[in-house]
């Protein structure tokens, strides 16, 4: 790095799945990291386990609650002296037959993963301006491109934020920052493999066309390439790391299925 510069990343929802996954590259990468999450036993037993306690703060916070982000951002800042990347990863999601979610439900769900990050980038941005620019990746979802079943409160929040990244990117460009989105396909997250039915994994798999489930380090990958010098002109972009699931129409079950049986 420039100078010998350490850069720092703030990540979100870093307590466990992508976003520990994105945590450990940022590690493994020679950066510093701040681990921010709502879990603050696992977040504090997974910042441990990293190994690295010079360069990792565990902050326990609620990204839908504007005072805890500011003071979280702020200690950061105090720890660090610099964000050089943010990913607005947390996220929650409550999958219930349309009829069935409550507001409350909704409320929640647009809270934490839409209105969060809106509430950390509005922390973060100006640090980031400060010091010469920086990059934010905003986890959205398939879920946020196709609509599916289960998902109006889940879907619709990460369309949102998809649309969000879009806007941030337009008027935050001119301070040197650049906005960027990653939308999974399903990837082997603690989770997925919760809510995912062997009849929904193999619903999946009829679909994508590389035929598996994502990793989780494959994802972390995607986002610290957007975060790094490689995606320097790179900005306002949603990037699917899928399996191909988003690019694909009806027909690949049955192509699949006349190559078995020919």
């Amino acid at each position: 790095m420039a100078s010998g510069l350490r850069k720092v990343a703030l990540v979100t929802g870093a307590a466990r799945g992508i976003g520990l996954a994105t945590a450990s590259r940022f590690l493994a990468d020679g950066w510093q990291v701040a681990m921010l999450d709502i879990l603050g036993d696992t977040l504090h037993s997974a910042a441990r386990a990293l190994g690295h306690a010079d360069d990792v703060l565990a902050l326990e916070a609620d990204v839908s609650d504007p005072k805890a982000v500011e003071g979280a951002v702020q200690q950061a800042q105090r720890q660090f002296g610099r964000i050089d990347a943010l990913v607005n990863n947390a996220g929650i999601a409550v999958f219930k037959p349309i009829l069935d979610v409550t507001l409350e439900d909704w409320q929640r769900v647009l809270a934490v993963n839409l209105t969060g990050p809106f509430l950390m980038t509005q922390a973060v941005a100006p640090i980031m301006r400060d010091q010469g620019g920086g990059a934010i990746v905003n986890i959205t979802s398939i879920s946020g491109v196709r609509a599916s079943t289960l998902r109006v409160a889940y879907g619709t929040s990460k369309a949102g934020l998809a649309h969000l990244t879009r806007q941030q990117a337009a008027e935050l460009g001119e301070y040197g920052i650049r906005v960027n989105a990653v939308a999974p396909g399903p990837v082997d997250t603690a989770m997925a493999k919760a809510v995912h039915t062997p009849e929904i994994r193999a619903d999946y798999h009829d679909h994508i066309p590389l035929n598996r489930y994502g990793l989780e380090s494959e994802l972390a990958s995607a986002i610290c390439f957007l975060c790094g010098d490689q995606a320097a002109y790179i900005t306002g972009q949603l990037l699917g790391v899928d399996g191909g699931f988003a690019a694909t129409g009806i027909g690949l079950p049955t192509l699949r299925g006349g190559q078995r049986n020919s």
